[in-house]
């Protein structure tokens, strides 16, 4: 599409060594000019998906993507976190907690879904971000999350090996061997999980249709293992184990450390929940996403909820919560019976489909990114005939096979679940923004001075809730704190009119449900511990370095040759146009 006004900047940047000096020494304006530069629907849809070559083939339907959100979701978290967030924290109320967290992701969920119905679009939450706030909050937040795929899914092919081993009753250690010479934490060689992560490469990479089928044929494997452990809770479970603790020195009662436990297990257990976000990627796949994508991410956020809530309730009346196993609930419930191998092997099949559905995720986000010119193009390849982003599967595939064959599964884990939270809160923030404002023609500031603000309140009702000791003083500062939050969200309602309406499908009570988001998520960012902060912080570096040192100038010159637009305050009239003359592509 020719951008009027526009001529190119002259030869690439990286074309030698002398040009890109040259573009260096440009690098303020540049980062002046790109790095708020909006995008709009009409130009993800079209110019920017052309640069992939051939298109995705819309395949999928509302039953394959409740079958990818549920492949996505339960995998091998729960049967980590559920345990715990009950021993220590909730106690029997964890099923509290978890519907509680069921809350706050189908909140995160209708804000996706806005964005994926009206542009259905394979960047998720980086294209989201970057018709909104711009290139560099979109590359900051899109690398984050590609990276946290990319960790995650390394320890979730790792975790695979020790869950098979259970099923099938041989030790992990006797899956892995031992190189010496390497540091502790990446000594540990898994060849079984090189094997896994390749596979499911060679799958994806494949077809997305066959790839969606086979989640659909694991997944159902897997729900029936659920089923079973939910029913041999409550047929072989004991209701006391409710309200009684096997050591009567220990707290009794369904809430056993009050409200603040059941808050505080909610934010361990909402990391089981994280995944539903990669169906979003797929909306470009979509055949009806004005139907499918709706039922798909919230119908699956749903269908996980019920799950979850059933798992907590037949693990609570297994086990009073203090004989609990943090580590592996339902397995040590069964120690030394058939009971756990079946678990183990319903757990192996729960981290294949998340595996599979994280992978189709990561590899659509990197290809938006390559698209986008903040990453080599070479990424944004889509194959003619798979109708696939080979090249950005079989990067991220390598790349994930290549950690998940050294680095040890708790040296992992610590690095994952923040950078998706940031993506979270920074969508809402988002759809709010969208809503009220329209570049160009609308003073952002009275939303910009919103978001910050109740940002704000809601890190510090946060601080008050984690570091303050209980008593009344505490209570005082949390209802302070929440009634001007509270405050804050009225008077914005009635003072700032929308200037945007869906079209197909939007947030329900606007502001309210998105406000909620972003408290609940900056909550629960809270919780998190000192290394998920570090490595946010290090990661979010070397993102910023790979931007200013490479990304903002291979967008420059693709603005220069017409494949990028850039509008600070400008609206292109004839992307209006076209927009409202097909309802297809109608924001």
């Amino acid at each position: 599409m020719e951008i009027s006004g526009y001529v190119p900047h002259g030869p690439s940047s990286f074309s030698s060594f002398r040009a890109y000096l040259r573009a260096l020494a440009r690098t303020p304006a540049r980062l002046a000019r790109r790095a708020g530069s909006v995008s709009t629907s009409y130009d993800e849809m079209s110019g920017v998906r052309a640069r992939s070559g051939s298109d995705m083939q819309k395949t999928l339907r509302w039953f394959d993507l409740v079958g990818l959100g549920v492949g996505g979701m339960v995998g091998a978290g729960v049967f980590v976190t559920t345990g715990h967030a009950s021993r220590l924290y909730a106690g029997p109320a964890i099923v509290i907690s978890y519907a509680i967290a069921g809350l706050c992701a189908l909140l995160s969920a209708f804000c996706y879904t806005e964005f994926a119905v009206d542009m259905p679009v394979a960047g998720g939450a980086f294209s989201y971000l970057r018709v909104t706030f711009g290139e560099f909050a979109a590359f900051l937040t899109g690398a984050n999350l590609v990276m946290d795929y990319v960790m995650s899914n390394a320890a979730v092919s790792r975790g695979f090996t020790a869950y098979l081993g259970t099923a099938i009753g041989v030790p992990a250690a006797k899956w892995r061997f031992t190189l010496s010479a390497l540091p502790d934490g990446f000594n540990q060689i898994d060849v079984v999980a090189v094997v896994v992560v390749l596979t499911i490469t060679l799958i994806i990479c494949y077809s997305t249709r066959e790839s969606s089928v086979l989640n659909m044929v694991l997944t159902v494997v897997h729900i029936i293992f659920i089923m079973f452990m939910i029913i041999l809770g409550f047929c072989t479970g004991d209701w006391k184990n409710f309200t009684e603790p096997a050591d009567p020195a220990h707290p009794a009662g369904f809430f056993p450390n009050g409200v603040s436990g059941v808050f505080n297990g909610a934010s361990m257990v909402y990391l089981s929940y994280i995944g539903y976000d990669a169906v979003s990627t797929m909306a470009e796949e979509v055949k009806n996403p004005v139907k499918d994508i709706p039922i798909g991410v919230s119908g699956s956020v749903l269908l996980v909820t019920v799950l979850y809530c059933l798992m907590a309730a037949s693990m609570s009346m297994l086990l009073p919560y203090d004989l609990i196993d943090p580590e592996a609930p339902f397995s040590a419930a069964f120690r030394g019976k058939w009971e756990s191998n079946l678990i183990g092997a319903g757990a192996s099949f729960g981290i294949l489909t998340s595996l599979l559905v994280a992978m189709l995720g990561q590899a659509r986000y990197m290809c938006v990114l390559g698209r986008s010119s903040v990453v080599p193009a070479w990424f944004a390849r889509v194959h003619p005939k798979t109708s696939t982003p080979v090249n950005a599967s079989a990067f991220l595939g390598i790349l994930t096979a290549a950690i998940a064959l050294f680095t040890d599964l708790n040296v992992l884990l610590n690095l994952v679940s923040i950078g998706t939270l940031f993506v979270f809160y920074m969508v809402a923030n988002a759809v709010i923004f969208r809503r009220y404002v329209v570049v160009g023609t609308t003073n952002p500031r009275p939303t910009l001075s919103f978001l910050c603000s109740f940002s704000l309140t809601s890190i510090i009702f946060s601080l008050f809730w984690q570091f303050m000791p209980p008593g009344k003083l505490k209570a005082f500062m949390l209802c302070v704190t929440a009634a001007i939050a509270i405050s804050m969200l009225q008077i914005f309602h009635c003072m700032v009119p929308q200037v945007r309406k869906p079209e197909f499908w939007g947030v329900p009570l606007m502001p309210w449900l998105p406000s909620i988001s972003i408290f609940l998520n900056i909550f629960l960012l809270g919780s998190l511990d000192r290394p998920s902060y570090v490595r946010f912080g290090v990661f979010s570096a070397v993102a910023v370095l790979v931007y200013v040192f490479y990304s903002v100038h291979a967008s420059f010159d693709a603005e220069g040759s017409g494949s990028l637009s850039q509008k600070n305050g400008e609206i292109h009239k004839e992307s209006a146009q076209e927009e409202s003359n097909d309802p297809r592509l109608a924001v």
